[in-house]
């Protein structure tokens, strides 16, 4: 097959389609392009996860169970664990992850293993795109020489491309089909045949010069995130010891219609992009012989918050002649976002450790979470009632879930300590709420 065959079948949405991965990128692209009539196959690892996606079971939330199932029905998904599905695949997308070593050194072991899989079983005429995060230079350095072994020739008898995630979990304003997506190819065929499949899906498309490109554009988003948090959390620092309320003053720059965008403090960062993602660039960089300094102070920032969150729960409790000790704190929400049940790098399973580790008695409420490991122990959340809120001797909101009934806590609890601002607005007496 060539390009004008694939772009036929792409128009008529009859290339066969394999996404690798059905993680939180993954499943929902996958779900978006049989939405639109494609046949498609989601192909991961997880045995108990395809067993669970063929039920129809999604576990994330931004791909419903139900609309799964029919397009179960439809015939337009299916999950598999075996990777002969490749054979028959026109398009392949990689969206494994792509963790960090304990080293903060990248760790692209998936997507090395994805892609061998992906080459082991070349075919002629395949787009093979790259979604996973990664450092610059990884397109065209380590999965095209892969295929070229095997007889490819980029932009002739194979394609590829490079088109970073941008899918924000839980975010019910911008779904896959909201996002604008962009595409760097190794050719300007790639290039062309990655943004008509994504056309598809989307109605904008970005088309840049290079993979590097594009990879660099993801990096360089994450990183914005990153260091702007961190001048959010670094300015709450100060604000607290001008004794000045610093939502009140985000809130009042903010009022500015032009060269102002509001970041909020909280107690760390956590998730699988913001606080992972700047190291691939920072590593790259140094092989480079450059050392990115904003990179390593905006971590520095943002990793000092949880001791700050304890700091504040130790001092709020102290004033009140407790110590923590032996103290009831009722944790709301240990996600590393509002809305979601994903706990990588949450900043909050940090504070739980803490506070543990300080002799207090702490319990947990979070309705996407039901449990946690602490410390080699599995720690089960408990529901959120008027009984908790009154025999805690501290409340700490650690994530903002939208569930959460912030006017019944205000009410009910002593003592609030509010990493998040969830109850900014909210009537209490003085002193009863301590925020960042």
């Amino acid at each position: 097959m060539h390009d004008t065959e694939l772009i036929n079948i792409i128009r008529n949405r009859r290339a066969h389609l394999t996404f690798i991965g059905q993680g939180y990128v993954g499943l929902p692209l996958a779900v978006e392009f049989a939405r639109a009539g494609f046949p498609v196959t989601g192909l991961d690892a997880n045995g108990e996860r395809v067993a669970a996606l063929n039920r129809g079971q999604s576990h994330t939330p931004d791909v419903d169970g139900e609309e799964l199932m029919g397009l179960l029905r439809q015939g337009r998904y299916e999950a598999t664990s075996d990777f002969s599905a490749l054979e028959r695949s026109d398009v392949v997308v990689i969206c494994v992850p792509t963790p960090l070593r304990k080293s903060k050194d990248p760790d692209i072991s998936f997507v090395v293993a994805a892609a061998e899989q992906v080459a082991n079983r070349f075919r002629p005429g395949q787009l093979v795109i790259l979604e996973s995060t990664t450092y610059p230079g990884t397109t065209e350095e380590l999965l095209l020489p892969m295929f070229e072994a095997r007889g490819g020739k980029v932009g002739e008898n194979f394609f590829l491309a490079f088109s970073p995630e941008r899918i924000d979990p839980g975010n019910p304003t911008f779904k896959v089909r909201d996002i604008p997506k962009i595409v760097g190819g190794v050719t300007p065929t790639c290039s062309r045949l990655a943004t008509l499949l994504y056309r598809q899906i989307t109605g904008k498309v970005i088309q840049v010069s290079s993979p590097k490109v594009a990879e660099l554009a993801k990096l360089y988003e994450n990183v914005f995130r990153n260091v702007n948090i961190a001048l959010a959390n670094e300015f709450a620092l100060m604000c607290r010891r001008l004794g000045v309320n610093t939502r009140e003053v985000i809130d009042a720059a903010a009022t500015k219609p032009f060269g102002f965008l509001p970041f909020y403090p909280g107690p760390g960062i956590g998730g699988h992009c913001i606080a992972v993602d700047p190291f691939y660039l920072s590593w790259k960089m140094r092989l480079n012989g450059y050392e990115p300094r904003f990179i390593h102070l905006a971590d520095e920032v943002n990793r000092s918050m949880p001791a700050h969150v304890v700091g504040l729960v130790t001092e709020a409790l102290n004033q009140r002649g407790r110590c923590v000790n032996g103290a009831r704190i009722l944790v709301l929400g240990v996600a590393y976002k509002r809305g979601v049940g994903d706990t990588r790098e949450s900043p909050a399973l940090e504070i739980l450790t803490r506070l543990r580790e300080k002799k207090a008695e702490v319990s947990y409420a979070d309705p996407y979470v039901p449990s946690v490991e602490l410390e080699g122990m599995a720690v089960k959340a408990v529901e959120l009632t008027n009984q908790e809120l009154s025999l805690a001797d501290c409340v700490l909101i650690l994530t903002d879930h939208p569930g959460f009934d912030y006017r019944l806590v205000v009410e009910v609890a002593s003592l609030i300590v509010d990493a998040r601002n969830a109850t900014w607005g909210l009537p209490a007496p003085e002193g009863r709420i301590v925020t960042l």
